[in-house]
């Protein structure tokens, strides 16, 4: 009778854990699948900046775009989404939550093992005082062409310097070098 009802919890825990694992998945791979073209579509608001009106009109796209496509995705979703960096060029959007850090230093980790930068993502089911929240965050490495607003102070022209000072007055996301892990995609969603 025991060794039944140790081999019916047996199971019973290997369901609820295949479960937990194929969820995550799916919650993964569908938050994934926003995110990616919201990354996608951010670089080409910056690619198209820069082409136009130089290094220093990119610094309108993440002070103005960025955040009013991340609203949308938010508002479109029902999630929270935002992009975060241990480094913050805006303290009032991308100031990391402890999840957030914990996430970035695993990232940065995994980053210096060698693993290539368009797999660097985290996701976990989180238990807090208001429920469950699945959390996922995409990695993002500073390109080549970023070190122009993100690099070492001699990498940054005058122009997008000033610009920077107008706009950012606290910045703190220079010093960067191409490859570095630059920040995340933070998402969360209520469940």
């Amino acid at each position: 009778m025991k060794t039944r009802i140790i081999f019916a919890t047996l199971l019973a825990f290997s369901a609820t854990t295949a479960f937990a694992v194929n969820n995550i998945d799916s919650l993964k791979d569908g938050t994934r699948a926003a995110a990616m073209p919201f990354m996608k579509a951010l670089a080409e608001e910056n690619k198209k900046a820069v082409q136009e009106g130089g290094p220093e009109s990119a610094v309108k796209v993440c002070k103005d775009i960025a955040p009013k496509m991340a609203s949308e995705l938010s508002r479109q979703k029902g999630w929270k989404v935002t992009r975060v960096s241990m480094k913050v060029r805006n303290p009032m959007l991308g100031t990391t939550d402890e999840w957030e850090q914990k996430a970035l230093k695993k990232m940065e980790a995994r980053l210096a093992k060698g693993e290539k930068p368009e797999t660097l993502e985290v996701a976990e089911i989180v238990k807090g005082a208001d429920g469950k929240t699945f959390r996922y965050m995409k990695g993002i490495v500073l390109q080549p062409g970023c070190v122009s607003c993100h690099g070492k102070s001699e990498e940054i022209s005058e122009a997008v310097k000033a610009s920077l000072a107008v706009e950012y007055p606290h910045d703190q996301a220079t010093g960067y070098a191409p490859g570095q892990l630059r920040g995340g995609l933070s998402i969360q969603r209520k469940l």
